[in-house]
């Protein structure tokens, strides 16, 4: 409890955003710390050789430490990095994804400046609310994993915050979880699933939304993944669509194309693309998304079922992988395909840099590691690594 505090130097930051500190043998990962900071945080779990912990007191500021707006943070496990500076968190996030590498044995690797948002607030285009006695809605506790009720949240867009607010108390009718997306360039609203309220104004309980990205309009089911940043997310397309390069007679592959994307955006430059997609929602979607391009083949199924029988030669794979990044089937197919450039979009350096470590051993060279800041105020970090055979 509250009695359970200790007086820490932090050291550096570890991978959650947590800073890192080291008494006696023991650990502390302490949410809400700077490196080089003396604290007195208070122990919220111990165990017996690392314990969780929460700035309590703050004895000597780091100089990038702020003020942190939101009044739920470090009580709700959604953002992790409100109290540093937004330019301290870019170079952390970079610092991030060059020590995963060097754990892998690339030194000095090309990682550049992470490209920030000039606003790095109210940019997510979705929010899943827990929904609490009472028909509240909220988030979840980071440390104790109660419902914690939010009134309105930083880092998703104002109309967002606007549906919570006129059902926040209401929601009495829904199960467990209220899932609402927002299309930022076509306004279109998604709550999802029905609330049971005649007065409500706006509709609930849609199958889809439309987003749009560099002028090119998407549907989306309610279960589709799509990127959560739609600011970012033409950032991240634009990146791509440079360091591919594509000149119109290219043969493309879109790996993990989820809702089309890549395939979509590329298509206008590219001779053909072939998106890959385990996801029955998403190919529908990306289906729907692509038709009038006669260039776009899709392909449900797994990426490791499909790389290996390709049998045309191809120019460039973009691999957009989950969480925990490609299957060592994948990476066993590229090496053998041997496409001349291969796009890496990762939103984890820790299974990014297992994979290229696996690509650069099979003959590639790394290009360059972009990082895109998809997450502002969170551990988050995406990026695009360009590979070239060497």
């Amino acid at each position: 409890g509250a009695m359970d505090q200790v007086q820490l130097t932090l050291e550096e930051l570890a991978f959650r955003g947590d800073a890192l500190a080291r008494t006696d043998g023991h650990l502390y990962f302490v949410a809400g710390g700077i490196p080089g900071e003396e604290v007195i945080a208070e122990v919220v779990q111990r165990r017996r050789r690392r314990s969780e912990a929460r700035v309590a007191q703050v004895l000597k500021p780091a100089p990038e430490r702020v003020e942190a707006p939101c009044p739920y943070f470090l009580t709700c496990g959604g953002c992790q990095l409100q109290h540093i500076d937004y330019a301290a968190q870019l170079a952390y996030k970079r610092q991030i994804v060059v020590d995963h590498l060097a754990r892998r044995g690339f030194e000095d690797p090309p990682v550049q400046p992470v490209i920030g948002m000039e606003e790095p607030w109210h940019y997510r285009n979705q929010a899943r609310f827990s929904v609490g006695p009472d028909g509240q809605l909220g988030f979840t506790e980071r440390f104790t994993k109660q419902f914690l009720r939010i009134d309105a949240c930083l880092i998703v867009h104002p109309k967002i915050n606007e549906v919570l607010q006129t059902l926040q108390g209401r929601c009495y009718t829904v199960k467990h979880q209220l899932v609402v997306r927002y299309g930022f360039h076509t306004g279109d609203l998604l709550v999802f699933p029905k609330v049971e309220l005649d007065d409500l104004p706006f509709e609930t309980g849609q199958s889809h939304y439309e987003e749009m990205l560099l002028g090119k309009r998407f549907r989306i089911y309610n279960s589709s993944f799509f990127q959560t940043n739609t600011l970012q997310a033409e950032v991240l397309v634009q990146v791509v669509r440079d360091r591919l390069a594509l000149t119109g007679r290219e043969t493309v592959v879109d790996a993990y194309c989820g809702v089309g994307t890549f395939g979509l955006l590329l298509a206008d430059q590219a001779h053909r693309i072939i998106g890959i997609e385990e996801s029955a929602t998403a190919i529908e979607d990306a289906r729907h998304n692509c038709r009038g391009y006669d260039n776009i083949q899709l392909i449900e199924a797994k990426t490791e079922h499909v790389l290996p029988t390709l049998e045309e030669p191809i120019d460039a794979v973009i691999l957009d992988p989950p969480r925990v990044g490609c299957q060592p089937e994948v990476m066993q197919a590229l090496i053998k395909l041997r496409p001349p450039q291969v796009i890496y979009v990762s939103c984890d350096p820790q299974s990014l840099a297992r994979d290229l470590r696996i690509l650069v051993d099979g003959g590639y060279e790394l290009v360059e590691v972009q990082p895109i800041d998809m997450f502002p105020q969170t551990y988050h970090v995406e990026s695009v690594t360009t590979l070239r055979i060497a």
